[in-house]
C-alpha cells in the first residue's frame, strides 16, 4: 500500500509541474497574477480598495505599464480608513458596527440608524440552543479554524431559510453571522479549555457592551480595560475588509456565484483563511520573534539581527521556509496603512504593560528587515499588518491560537458585503484553464502497460 501511494505521489508531481518556459509560452497568468506581480482584474467592487502603487505608461514599450510604489491607502466604500480611524479615536467611540453598516450599504449611517443597527446586532449575539449544542458536540479539535469552519457550516441546521438567495434572507443570514461569530469564536476556545481540563463557563453576551467589549468579556470572563477594548475594536475595523482580490474574499465570491448558501460561502472564506499563505502570518511572526530571541545574543545589535534574518532567508533559521514573516504584501509597497496605525498603538500598549523593550526589538527588526529585503530581493517590502497585530494581541492576553479566528470574525463583515454584491451582479465565476498540450495520447490496453 505504501509503495503504490509513493508511486502516485511521484507521478502527480511529475505531471502537474509547470516550467517557467511553458508558462511564458502559454501566456498563463498563474495565481491570477500579471508578470509584474499585480493582480489580474476579474471584477468590479464598491466595497474595498487597496492602493499600494500607481500604474504608469511605459515609455519604452507602448501599450504596457510599469508600477510606481506609493504610500499605502485602504478605502472602504470610498472612505479612507485611516481618516475614519482618526475620527473615531477623536470622539472616543467604538466604530466596528458603523463600518459593518458602511460595507453592507455603501453609506455611513446617521446617528439614529447606527443606534438601531447596533441594537439589531446586540439582539443577535446570543447563540440558540441548537447553536450551543453544535459547539459542544464538535469533536475535540485543537485547530480553532477547523472548529470555526465546522460550526459555521453546521449553523445552517437551525435556519429554515438557509438556502434562500433572496436579498432580504441573505441580509438576515449575514447580520446573524456578523453578530454571532465573535460569540462562536469565544465559546469555541472556552470549550477547548474545558476539554483540556479547565472549568467551563459560557457567559451570555451583554446588550450594553460593544462588539469588541463583548468578545473580550466572553473570552476572559470580566469587563475589559477600556483602552484595550477600543484597540480591539480598531483591530476589527482594520481587518473588516480588504478588497475583492484577496484569497478568502475571492473564495466567498466564487462559492456565492455558484448559488451556494450564505453559510457555505462564509465557511469557504474561513477555509481559505486557514491556509498559511493567507491567514496565520501574525502567529508565524510570533514564532519567528521567539526564535530570534533564542538565537541572537545581543538583541541591541543590528548586525546580529541582520545575520539572523539572513539565515532565515537561507532557510537556516526560523521555520526553514525562507520567509521573513510580517513583511511584504501583494499590493502595498512603501507602507501598509494598517501597520502604521498598529505600530503607534503597539507602543502605547507596551508602555502600559511595561513591554517597551520588546516593542523596540520589533521596531529594530522592522528597520533591519526592510533594508535587507531591499538589498537581497531588489524590491520594496514594508512591515504589514501581521507584523504588529500578534504583538498587540499578546500584550492583551489573547491566546495565539485565536489570532486567525479573530481575523475571520472581523472579516465576516467584508465577506458578506461581497457576497451580497456578487448576488446582485449575478454571474458565475468560471475562469479558463488551458491544457499543457493538445496532443492526444493513445490508450494502451491494461495487459500491455
Amino acid at each position: 500500500m505504501d509503495n503504490i501511494l509513493s508511486k502516485i505521489e511521484k507521478l502527480t508531481i511529475m505531471h502537474d509541474h509547470l516550467t517557467p518556459e511553458l508558462i511564458r509560452e502559454k501566456d498563463v497568468k498563474l495565481g491570477l497574477r500579471n508578470p509584474d506581480g499585480t493582480g489580474v482584474v476579474v471584477g468590479i467592487t464598491t466595497k474595498g480598495t487597496v492602493v499600494g502603487y500607481n500604474k504608469i505608461p511605459d515609455k519604452k514599450s507602448p501599450g504596457k505599464y510599469i508600477t510606481e510604489p506609493v504610500v499605502g491607502k485602504l478605502f472602504y466604500c470610498g472612505y479612507d480608513v485611516s481618516k475614519i480611524v482618526a475620527e473615531l479615536e477623536k470622539s472616543g467611540r467604538f466604530g466596528y458596527d458603523e463600518i459593518v453598516f458602511l460595507l453592507l450599504t455603501g453609506e455611513l449611517p446617521a446617528k439614529k440608524d447606527l443606534a438601531h443597527f447596533s441594537e439589531a446586532l446586540a439582539k443577535r449575539r446570543s447563540l440558540s440552543r441548537t447553536e450551543r449544542r453544535i459547539i459542544m458536540e464538535e469533536f475535540e479539535n485543537d485547530n480553532q479554524m477547523f472548529w470555526l469552519h465546522n460550526v459555521i457550516s453546521e449553523m445552517a441546521r437551525g435556519d429554515a431559510t438557509a438556502e434562500s438567495r433572496k436579498i432580504e434572507d441573505v441580509l438576515t443570514h449575514s447580520i446573524n453571522l456578523i453578530a454571532k461569530c465573535p460569540t462562536v469564536v469565544a465559546y469555541n476556545y472556552c470549550v477547548r479549555k474545558y476539554r483540556k481540563g479547565g472549568n467551563l463557563k459560557l457567559l451570555r453576551p451583554r446588550a450594553d457592551l460593544s462588539t469588541a467589549e463583548n468578545f473580550l468579556f466572553l473570552l476572559k470572563g470580566e469587563e475589559p480595560d477600556p483602552y484595550e477594548a477600543r484597540l480591539f475594536d480598531l483591530a476589527m475595523i482594520l481587518h473588516a475588509e480588504h478588497g475583492g482580490g484577496n484569497n478568502s474574499t475571492f473564495a466567498v465570491r466564487t462559492v456565492t456565484s455558484s448559488g451556494a448558501s450564505t453559510y457555505m460561502a462564509i465557511a469557504a472564506g474561513v477555509a481559505s483563511l486557514s491556509g498559511p499563505l493567507h491567514g496565520g502570518a501574525n502567529e508565524s511572526v510570533m514564532k519567528m520573534m521567539k526564535d530570534l530571541k533564542k538565537n541572537v545574543k545581543d538583541l541591541g545589535s543590528d548586525k546580529q539581527i541582520r545575520q539572523y534574518l539572513v539565515d532565515v532567508l537561507k532557510r537556516k533559521k526560523g521555520d526553514q521556509s525562507g520567509k521573513i514573516f510580517g513583511f511584504g504584501h501583494a499590493v502595498y509597497t512603501l507602507s501598509d496603512p494598517r501597520a502604521i496605525i498598529f505600530e503607534y498603538h503597539a507602543k502605547k500598549l507596551a508602555e502600559k504593560h511595561d513591554c517597551l523593550d520588546e516593542f523596540y526589538l520589533y521596531e529594530k527588526v522592522s528597520q533591519v528587515a526592510v533594508d535587507l529585503l531591499r538589498e537581497t530581493k531588489g524590491t520594496i517590502h514594508c512591515p504589514n499588518v501581521d507584523f504588529w497585530s500578534g504583538f498587540i494581541y499578546k500584550m492583551m492576553g489573547i491566546p495565539t491560537e485565536l489570532f486567525t479566528p479573530i481575523f475571520a470574525m472581523a472579516r465576516v463583515s467584508g465577506w458578506v458585503a461581497h457576497r451580497l454584491e456578487q448576488i446582485v451582479q449575478g454571474k458565475i465565476i468560471r475562469p479558463a484553464y488551458i491544457a499543457v498540450s493538445n496532443r492526444e495520447r493513445d490508450y494502451t490496453a491494461i495487459d500491455k502497460r
